[in-house]
C-alpha cells in the first residue's frame, strides 16, 4: 500500500502545483462551471501561498496527488453571509480551506477525503478548531465531498475574482473538539 500524508509545500512543489490547479480550471471549464474561470487562483497567488506557509499537498506514493491553501485567521471573504450564519460569528477564530485541487492522474480515487482530514488535523494541531470551506454552486462534486467530510452548509459567501463581478459561493464549516 503506498504511503499518503498531507504536508506542507514548498518552492520545489510549484510546478506540479501550478499543474494541478491548471488541469482543475480545465475541468471546471469542460464541466461548464464559471468557477476559476477569469485568472483566480494565478500563479502568483499559488506562489504566495507557499512563500506564506499555508500551501499544503497531498502525497501519495511519492507524488504530489492534490494541493490546498489552508488559511489561518480571518478570511475578509468570510466576513459576509447570506441566508445563514457561521457558528463562531463571522470574526470567529478559524482555518479556511481554499484553492483545493486533485491531479487528474489521482482523481476519483477518492482521495479528496483524505485531503480535507490531512487539513482538518493540521487545523487542530495549530489549535484551530472551526475549519470553514466554500464551493461554487454548480461545483456539485465539490460539495459532495464537503459535505461526506462532515461539513454542514452556513449560507451564501460572495467572492471576487480579479476585480470581476462577485459571484456566490456555498459556505460550510466544520466544528471539532
Amino acid at each position: 500500500m503506498a504511503a499518503t500524508y498531507v504536508r506542507q509545500a514548498t518552492n520545489e512543489d510549484l510546478p506540479a502545483i501550478k499543474k494541478i490547479i491548471q488541469e482543475a480550471i480545465d475541468y471546471l471549464h469542460e464541466q461548464g462551471i464559471d468557477q476559476w474561470q477569469k485568472g483566480y487562483p494565478g500563479y502568483e497567488d499559488l506562489e504566495k501561498d507557499v512563500r506564506d506557509g499555508i500551501s499544503y499537498v497531498l502525497i501519495v506514493d511519492d507524488q504530489i496527488a492534490a494541493t490546498a491553501a489552508l488559511h489561518q485567521g480571518l478570511d475578509i471573504n468570510y466576513l459576509s453571509i447570506h441566508d445563514g450564519e457561521w457558528v463562531n460569528g463571522v470574526e470567529g477564530r478559524y482555518t479556511a480551506i481554499h484553492r483545493i485541487a486533485m491531479s487528474t492522474e489521482f482523481r476519483g480515487q477518492r482521495l479528496s477525503q483524505k485531503m480535507i482530514s490531512g487539513l482538518v488535523t493540521i487545523s487542530g494541531v495549530l489549535g484551530y478548531k472551526d475549519i470553514r470551506i466554500d464551493t461554487h454552486p454548480e461545483n456539485l462534486g465539490m460539495q459532495h465531498v464537503i459535505t461526506t467530510n462532515g461539513f454542514t452548509k452556513r449560507g451564501i459567501i460572495y467572492m471576487q475574482e480579479n476585480g470581476h463581478e462577485e459571484t456566490p459561493r456555498y459556505a460550510y464549516q466544520l466544528l471539532i473538539n
